[in-house]
């Protein structure tokens, strides 16, 4: 990345004085500024990877500096640090978007310790980025819609990986994506000129897997009346993905351990060697250590799979990354389909955001499809939602025990479900659904036109 560049933003001349001399002999160019506004000044004459700013300044304090920071170029982390810390304070730091904050008198291993982390979360995404852009041509990372860390640790140990020849396994719920991820790296790597060759386990009985992976002479079984080359050959100086490898059976995962263990394999019916040369990656969504520990999987099987394991979040663990998706499938389907669909409603999309996708990305991408292609509107509305989902979503939110999405959210989701129900069993009569909550008919519409309840 080059000389890490930090802007110091302090009133005091004293602390920039201090701070700039601690930064500058750990090899950090530091610039300074006494206030906000000339802070800004340079934000936007100069490239600024990491700002530290004081919380309390004339003109602009460190919450408008931040905010005006963010609006200005995002990919600047800024840390806020500040003398009057309180819970209030800090939650508004973070909810406009700073990195961190520091308490003063500021901690000097704290603070190094602090740019360290942001020093590597910023190679991190620079070096996802290089990679997608390598790869846009072909399958490749730069497909995969993500702002989520882990998912982004995940693609940046893939894209790392890539260039090996090493045995990779991805592990992830169903839906997850581990089929995009193993294309990508098969893309990104030398072999990426031969074949990519996919087999399911799951989709096949013991003798069909068998006969997929290796092959089988004619007349070896029942049925075989050709001579077929399997996957491995097939896979030749190329990729051969594994998906589901949980679900191999002990007899299989003999030959593919001799496979792997050795380059070689046998047709069924043959005793003749075929020497291959492919690189395994291999997915999951199972407890494999618990498949060992039942003696439902070889231990030497999985070590020679396992060399790398890159593991995906479920989508319930990266919903920041659920508008982006949102927005990438309503486009791609809108485009299949001929549709002109623009968008999608808040309400709509709160329902999406309040669920928990078992079926992961997958299933939301089923579900923008389902909605883009039944929609008679521009946007997206939750009457094309499937009317489970909404179901659940209102389930999860209504919740007192489940506090994932606060306070604020649920009493409002709560006021705006009861205000819905009364109008409707009132056929649309505000006044008639005053009466049967007990509040005045100004009171009602008050709450609707604040919800911004539709008619």
């Amino acid at each position: 990345m080059g000389k890490i560049k930090i802007l110091l933003i302090d009133d005091e001349q004293s602390q920039l004085i201090s701070l700039k001399s601690f930064l500058s002999k750990r090899n950090y160019e530091v610039l300074t500024a006494e206030n906000g506004l000339k802070g800004f000044d340079i934000i936007k004459s100069d490239i600024i990877s990491i700002v530290i700013s004081d919380y309390k300044m004339p003109e602009w304090d460190g919450l408008k500096t931040l905010r005006m920071i963010k609006d200005f170029n995002p990919a600047i982390d800024v840390v806020i640090c500040t003398a009057f810390g309180s819970i209030d304070d800090a939650v508004k730091i973070m909810k406009a978007g700073a990195y961190d904050y520091l308490t003063k008198p500021i901690n000097l291993d704290e603070l190094e310790n602090l740019i360290c982390r942001i020093s590597e979360k910023q190679q991190l995404q620079k070096e996802n980025k290089i990679l997608k852009e390598q790869l846009q041509e072909k399958f490749s990372f730069s497909g995969i819609i993500t702002q989520n860390e882990k998912m982004e640790q995940a693609l940046n140990l893939a894209g790392r990986a890539a260039q090996s020849a090493s045995s990779i396994m991805i592990r992830g719920e169903s839906g997850t994506g581990k089929e995009l991820i193993a294309k990508a790296i098969h893309y990104a790597s030398n072999r990426a000129n031969k074949p990519f060759i996919i087999v399911n386990a799951a989709s096949l009985s013991e003798n069909l897997l068998e006969s997929e992976l290796f092959g089988h002479e004619k007349g070896s079984f029942t049925g075989a009346i050709n001579q077929r080359s399997g996957r491995f050959e097939d896979a030749d100086g190329g990729t051969l993905f594994i998906d589901e490898l949980g679900d191999i059976p002990l007899q299989v995962q003999v030959k593919l351990l001799r496979a792997i263990q050795f380059g070689e394999i046998q047709r069924i019916g043959s005793s003749s060697v075929i020497k291959v040369n492919v690189r395994i990656l291999s997915a999951t969504h199972r407890n494999i250590e618990e498949m060992i520990a039942g003696k439902l999987f070889r231990e030497d099987l999985y070590y020679r799979l396992n060399v790398i394991t890159i593991n995906l979040p479920p989508l319930r663990d990266r919903k920041s990354d659920i508008p982006l998706l949102v927005e990438h499938f309503i486009k791609k389907h809108s485009q299949k389909n001929d549709k002109k669909i623009e968008g999608i409603t808040k309400q709509s999309l709160d329902i999406l955001m309040r669920y928990n996708y078992p079926g992961n990305i997958r299933e939301l991408e089923n579900m923008i499809e389902r909605a883009v292609v039944l929609s008679r509107n521009n946007e997206i509305t939750p009457e094309y939602l499937p009317i489970t989902m909404v179901a659940k979503s209102n389930e999860t939110i209504f919740d007192p025990y489940n506090l994932e999405e606060g306070f604020e959210k649920k009493v409002k989701s709560f006021e705006r479900a009861i205000i819905e129900e009364a109008i409707n069993r009132n056929n649309g009569n505000k006044s008639a659904a005053a009466r049967l909550l007990g509040i005045s008919e100004r009171h009602i519409r008050s709450i609707i036109e604040r919800l911004d309840i539709k008619e």
